[in-house]
């Protein structure tokens, strides 16, 4: 058993997938973990700084790669949709991420999703992938991704 380090960070995060309806009726429910990427560490670090060059997150995207993610990824690996966050708060040592993919976007098996600080492109902050999610052309799915530091 490994002890706990004084000065130790862990940077974790977990991801909430709820896809409705048209009438807004709960269709699923995931809650997933996720692979914070070695990109986003970068990022975190940079904003860090008195300057930073880099520019906090600010997208999610879905896809239907299914690649295991790997701390060297980048993007996705079959991205299909990208929308800008809706919200992103911060409380205590946490940020909650929250992006709506309306109907008619990214429509399909959604196996994978990721944290962005752009659209096009931009630094991933994490990667996940799941089973397929079936997102109709009239469903809403809306992803709350929390970033824990701790």
């Amino acid at each position: 058993m490994r002890a706990e380090l004084d000065g130790v960070v862990r940077l974790t995060g977990r991801l909430k997938l709820e896809l409705r309806d048209s009438a807004g009726r709960l269709k699923e429910l995931r809650e997933i973990d996720n692979l914070v990427v070695t990109a986003g560490k970068t990022v975190i670090a940079n904003r860090l700084c008195a300057s930073p060059t880099k520019n906090p997150m600010s997208h999610m995207a879905i896809g239907t790669g299914t690649t295991a993610p790997a701390v060297g990824d980048t993007a996705l690996t079959t991205e299909l949709a990208r929308v800008a966050l809706t919200s992103a708060t911060p409380s205590t040592n946490t940020v909650q991420y929250v992006a709506t993919f309306n109907a008619g976007v990214g429509t399909g098996a959604i196996t994978e999703a990721g944290l962005f600080n752009a659209s096009p492109a931009g630094d991933m902050l994490a990667h996940t992938t799941f089973t397929a999610i079936t997102k109709g052309g009239s469903d809403v799915m809306t992803v709350t991704w929390t970033v824990t530091i701790s």
